[in-house]
C-alpha cells in the first residue's frame, strides 16, 4: 500500500501535477511541482496508517478517512458477491483489489474495497466471506470445505473470439473519449491550426468531398476495429470459467486481472445480448441474471464476453442446466401474431411517410426540393423497412416448466431466460395504442438483473393464461393499465 497508494493518487492528480510543472517552469521556481508532488505522497502515506478492516462474525467492517474518519459496516448475510481485481502495478508486487459487493448501488466513499491485499490471503478471505453466501463450512484452518464439489473448467477464452471485437462500438467510444480528452485540455485547437489538418482540407479539395468522406469512413473503421481488438484482448483474454458446484468463479484480464465469484443459489437466468452487427457474424455476448447483482454491473455478472453464438448456447446450457430448460436453450419461440407485426411496421414506416408527405407538399407549393433528398428519404424508407421486418422475427417468448423465455430487439437484441421462482410480481401494461391493437406487454418484476423483464406485445385474450403458466394462480389477480 505504501507504493501503490502514492502512485495512484499521483496518476489521479496528474493534470494538477503538469500544471504545477508548467507554472513552476515559467516562473523559474520549480519547487512547485515538488510541493505538489510531496503532499500527495504524505497524504497517500497517511491513508495506510488510517485504514484498517475486521471480519466480524455478524459485521465487516472497513475504517478510513485521514482528515474525516469513517467506519462501513456491512451485515455478513447482505455479502451478495466478492470480486477481485489486480493491475500491473499490484501484480508485479503480489497484491490484489477485493471489492464486496451487497446488491446496492454504492455512492461515493460507500463501496467496501480493500485495496493492496497480499494475494495469497484473497482465496481464504473471499472463501471466509462467501461462507454464508454459499452454505460453504469452514475448516479448522479457516478455508472453505469441498463440499461444494470438485472445480470445472466449463468455458476457456480463445484467440479467434478477438474477430468479434470490431463489431461493437467499444472502438468508436474509445477514440471519442480520446477526442474530448484532447479538447478539454485545449489540444484540440492547436491540432486544428496544425498543418495536418491544413493538409487534410486540401487534400479533400483535390479528390472530392464524397471520396474524402468515404475514405475518412473507412480510417475511422480500421482505427476503431484495432482499438476494440486491443481492448477486447486486455480485457478478456485468459478468461476461464470454473463450476464447483455451488459458484461460478469467472477470471479474466491480460494486465490487469479480475475475477468474480456467482452463487448458484441466487442465479435466476441469462441474458444472450445479440447486437445487430454482432448478430451478423453469429456472435453473442452471455451474462448471468443474479438477485443482488445489478445488471448495470456488467463485469460482475458476466459469463462470456463476444463469442461464438453456439458457444454461448452451450454455455447458456451448461449453467441453466438442460435438465431444468427441457433442451430449450435455443428453441424456437412463441410469435405474437399479425398485430405485433403492423405495430413494428407502422412504428418504423410512419415517421418516413410524414417525411415524405411533408416534402411532397413543399415541392406542391413550390419549394425547391433537391433530388438528393428523394433519394435519402428512398434509403430510410428500406432501412425502416428492413428494421420492421428484423424487429418482428426477434419479438417472441416461450413458457416451459419453471421458466419464461423472451426476446426483442433488433439494433440491439437479447433473450432473457428467466426461472419462474425468481419472479415476484406481474404487471399488464396497455397504452392506448396497444388497445386499439388489441395487444398488451407483461412485465415479470424480479430483485435479479435490470428488475424486470418484458414480453412485449402479446395478444390481450393470451396474456393473463401466460402468466398463469409461469406463476400458478397469478393469472387470477388483478389488471393494471396504463
Amino acid at each position: 500500500m505504501l507504493l501503490v497508494h502514492p502512485v495512484n493518487e499521483g496518476i489521479k492528480l496528474l493534470p494538477v501535477l503538469l500544471i504545477s510543472f508548467f507554472v513552476g517552469s515559467q516562473s523559474g521556481n520549480h519547487y512547485w511541482s515538488l510541493a505538489i508532488l510531496v503532499v500527495v505522497v504524505v497524504f497517500a502515506i497517511l491513508r495506510w496508517f488510517t485504514t484498517s478492516y475486521r471480519i466480524g462474525p455478524v459485521h465487516v467492517q472497513l475504517r478510513s478517512g485521514v482528515l474525516q474518519k469513517k467506519v462501513l459496516s456491512i451485515p455478513r448475510n447482505r455479502i451478495r458477491s466478492v470480486d477481485v481485481e489486480a493491475n500491473v502495478l499490484h501484480r508485479v508486487l503480489g497484491l490484489s483489489i477485493l471489492r464486496i459487493g451487497t446488491g446496492r448501488q454504492a455512492g461515493n466513499g460507500e463501496a467496501f474495497e480493500l485495496n493492496a491485499l497480499d494475494t495469497s490471503l484473497v482465496p481464504a478471505l473471499r472463501g471466509d466471506l462467501l461462507q454464508r453466501v454459499s452454505g460453504q463450512i469452514p475448516t479448522s484452518d479457516g478455508m472453505p470445505t469441498a463440499a461444494s464439489g470438485p472445480e470445472v473448467e466449463i468455458a476457456h477464452w480463445q484467440f479467434s473470439w478477438v474477430r468479434f471485437a470490431p463489431f461493437s462500438i467499444t472502438g468508436i467510444v474509445t477514440i471519442a473519449a480520446a477526442v474530448g480528452v484532447l479538447f478539454q485540455y485545449g489540444l484540440g485547437r492547436t491540432l486544428a491550426e496544425s498543418s495536418a489538418v491544413s493538409n487534410s482540407i486540401d487534400s479533400a479539395e483535390q479528390l472530392g468531398i464524397a471520396l474524402f468522406v468515404v475514405v475518412a469512413l473507412i480510417a475511422l473503421l480500421v482505427v476503431s476495429s484495432i482499438f476494440a481488438c486491443v481492448r477486447y484482448l486486455l480485457t478478456y483474454a485468459n478468461l476461464t470459467v470454473t463450476d464447483q458446484g455451488r459458484t461460478l468463479h469467472v477470471s479474466h484480464g491480460l494486465l490487469r486481472t479480475r475475477q468474480s465469484t456467482l452463487d448458484r443459489k441466487r442465479l435466476r437466468g441469462t441474458s444472450l445480448s445479440e447486437p445487430l452487427l454482432l448478430r451478423a457474424v453469429k456472435g453473442a455476448r452471455l451474462d448471468a441474471i443474479m438477485t443482488g447483482v445489478s445488471a448495470e454491473k456488467k463485469e460482475s455478472s458476466l459469463l462470456l464476453p463476444q463469442a461464438p453464438r453456439a458457444e454461448a448456447l452451450r454455455m447458456m446450457t451448461t449453467v441453466l442446466g438442460d435438465a431444468g430448460l427441457h433442451g430449450g436453450a435455443d428453441r424456437p419461440l412463441l410469435q405474437h401474431g399479425p398485430a405485433a407485426r403492423r405495430r413494428r411496421y407502422t412504428r418504423a414506416v410512419l415517421p418516413v411517410v410524414v417525411i415524405a408527405a411533408g416534402l411532397s407538399i413543399a415541392q406542391y407549393v413550390g419549394a425547391p426540393i433537391p433530388i438528393l433528398a428523394w433519394i435519402t428519404l428512398g434509403v430510410l424508407f428500406l432501412a425502416a423497412f428492413g428494421l420492421a421486418h428484423d424487429r418482428f422475427r426477434g419479438l417472441g417468448h416461450a413458457v416451459l416448466p419453471g421458466w419464461l423465455i423472451t426476446r426483442h430487439g433488433s439494433l440491439d437484441r437479447s433473450r432473457h431466460s428467466l426461472e419462474a421462482a425468481g419472479i415476484i410480481g406481474w404487471t399488464v401494461r396497455q397504452t392506448f395504442f396497444q388497445r386499439r391493437a388489441g395487444v398488451a406487454t407483461i412485465v415479470a418484476a424480479t430483485p435479479a438483473g435490470v428488475g424486470h423483464y418484458e414480453v412485449i406485445d402479446i395478444p390481450i385474450e393470451n396474456a393473463w393464461a401466460m402468466i398463469d403458466a409461469v406463476t400458478p394462480g397469478a393469472g387470477d389477480i388483478w389488471l393494471h393499465r396504463t
